[in-house]
């Protein structure tokens, strides 16, 4: 099961009101759209997201107590403003992000997002892609040692990053690497052996970093961000749940930016986290953070 992270927080930071237009940009299974529908009547909300599974299970999930009060667009909330008039709406007063891969796609989508099973090397957000499709497999057997070494870097932040890449190359120099299991061994085999053992798996920064690229996911936040502020009616709220220091960056230096230029107030000087309660309930949770920014009146 998927558990919505700052569920509670979410909701009530966006304070949504009788008539607001809401969007999700990243849909998921649905938590947060049930319940910011929950909360006021005569709202309607825009949901966004990239796996079909994700749309699927939504639609059923809200059809139960909100038919008629949500559009469902399979996509990136970089192109929310695309949608927002596909759904016949001009703007929107409530828009939230969560940024994290859900429990399903993590645990059981067959696509590669975990070192901990044995899957296809994809890491991509949709289930149908076609040949032009980056996938991690492609980044592992085909970039060039420097190349692969950067990406883990920047988008890891992983201080093995090279020794990690050269491993890379010499394995697939060998035979072309297919699935995660045999990825997760590279890595381990090529990093000390104290920070094979310690806390987070060794492979968990590769992983990320991977799955950055293969979605380009830090360029759609910047434009999902600059698309979501144009987007908003005066007042409006955005709420945007991260999950790692660089989502969170961006996250933090454009409402800083916003602020700077007089377009609106952070509501959160310092990010929201998950109570200790939430963090033991679901341990997924534990890097969340959630910042909230109201638009000028």
């Amino acid at each position: 099961m998927h558990e919505s992270v700052l569920l509670q927080e979410t909701i009530h930071g966006l304070a949504i009101e009788r008539g607001d237009v809401i969007i999700d940009g990243t849909l998921g299974r649905g938590g947060h759209a049930y319940k910011a529908l929950s909360v006021a009547s005569d709202t309607f909300l825009i949901g966004i997201d990239e796996d079909e599974e994700a749309i699927e299970s939504s639609r059923i999930l809200l059809d139960q107590m909100f038919s008629g009060r949500f559009q469902l667009f399979r996509g990136n909330f970089r192109d929310m403003d695309i949608f927002l008039e596909k759904a016949g709406k001009k703007v929107a007063n409530k828009i939230m992000l969560d940024l994290g891969v859900s429990s399903p796609q993590i645990d059981s989508s067959g696509r590669g997002f975990s070192f901990k099973g044995n899957e296809p090397l994809l890491m991509t957000m949709r289930r149908d892609i076609g040949t032009d499709k980056l996938t991690a497999r492609d980044i592992v057997n085909d970039w060039a040692e420097e190349d692969i070494a950067n990406v883990i870097f920047a988008y890891g932040e992983e201080r093995y990053a090279r020794r990690i890449a050269k491993a890379i190359v010499g394995a697939r120099s060998v035979h072309s690497i297919e699935t995660t299991e045999e990825l997760a061994s590279i890595v381990r085999a090529s990093v000390p052996a104290s920070y094979a053992h310690g806390r987070l798996h060794p492979a968990t920064r590769t992983f990320q970093a991977l799955r950055i690229a293969v979605n380009d996911e830090l360029s759609s936040l910047r434009l999902g961000l600059e698309k979501a502020l144009r987007a908003l009616s005066p007042s409006g709220r955005i709420a945007v749940i991260s999950f790692h220091s660089l989502e969170d960056r961006i996250v933090k230096e454009a409402f800083r930016s916003w602020q700077k230029d007089g377009l609106g107030d952070s509501a959160t000087k310092k990010p929201l986290v998950p109570s200790e309660e939430e963090i033991k309930r679901n341990p997924r949770s534990r890097s969340a953070k959630l910042r909230i920014f109201i638009k000028k009146a």
